[in-house]
């Protein structure tokens, strides 16, 4: 069953002012199935930057530098038109992570916004830059508000997000502040999604991640895509890997 393609408009003015919105079946079971089947491949090549917990993989990194199929995953409809129409028509993918909270192995994070970029060198001397560090063997750098601005994220789901299973949870509209980080829990909102669903959400939302409930049996498996609007950076400074979308 092919995606119809959903009115850009509202979600745009969503993302505008929460800094997110949740995309409705973006993909169908079938077509979820064969994505876990080529992740799954791609994550047992003797090159894929796995993170294990308790011999269980929760998470890999460098997706980009090991799966060519990632390509047609982010030209799905109506991903291309969206993230168009949201970061213009040089749209970029920089970054592709994945995440898991196996059963009974849960995690979580705190309160945070993603402010690091994955770059070909962070060595060099910038104002737009800061805090090098190494990941998996890729450079990162924590990046200015006006890039990160300029960059969008897709979360695309592989199960249900419930209660149960262990959600992120976000402050609507913290993207827009300047202040340090102040959470005010009271407005917070726990993201639950249908297998399928696709989370457009800017790097600058304030956000969490939420332990598995006791019991819990089911998995929460998320196809991480880091989108920027351009091209090129400042100071001399490439990102890592840019595929045009």
């Amino acid at each position: 069953m092919e995606t119809s393609l959903p009115s850009v408009s509202p979600i745009l003015r969503k993302i505008d002012g929460d800094g997110f919105a949740v995309i409705a079946a973006v993909f169908q079971a079938r077509e979820v199935e064969q994505l876990q089947a080529q992740l799954y491949q791609t994550l047992s090549k003797p090159k894929a930057a796995v993170i294990q917990s308790e011999g269980a993989v929760v998470g890999a990194r460098n997706l980009l530098q090991i799966w060519p199929g990632l390509t047609a995953v982010c030209r799905h409809r109506p991903l291309p038109a969206l993230l168009t129409e949201i970061l213009g028509p040089q749209v970029g993918l920089v970054r592709a992570l994945y995440f898991d909270k196996p059963p009974v192995q849960t995690w979580s994070l705190p309160w945070h916004k993603d402010l690091t970029i994955a770059v070909r060198d962070n060595r060099r001397t910038s104002g737009e830059f800061r805090n090098p560090t190494v990941k998996a063997g890729v450079p990162h750098v924590e990046a200015s508000r006006a890039i990160l601005e300029s960059m969008l994220i897709a979360r695309i789901h592989l199960d249900d997000v419930t209660d149960e299973n262990g959600p992120m949870t976000v402050i609507p509209g913290s993207h827009l502040t300047r202040k340090p980080m102040n959470i005010d829990e009271a407005s917070s909102q726990k993201i639950l999604c249908r297998r399928g669903d696709v989370l457009l959400i800017r790097p600058l939302v304030a956000h969490n991640s939420i332990g598995s409930q006791p019991g819990n049996q089911n998995h929460r498996r998320i196809l991480h895509l880091e989108f920027a609007g351009c091209y090129e950076l400042p100071d001399g400074y490439e990102w890592h890997d840019f595929v045009l979308i």
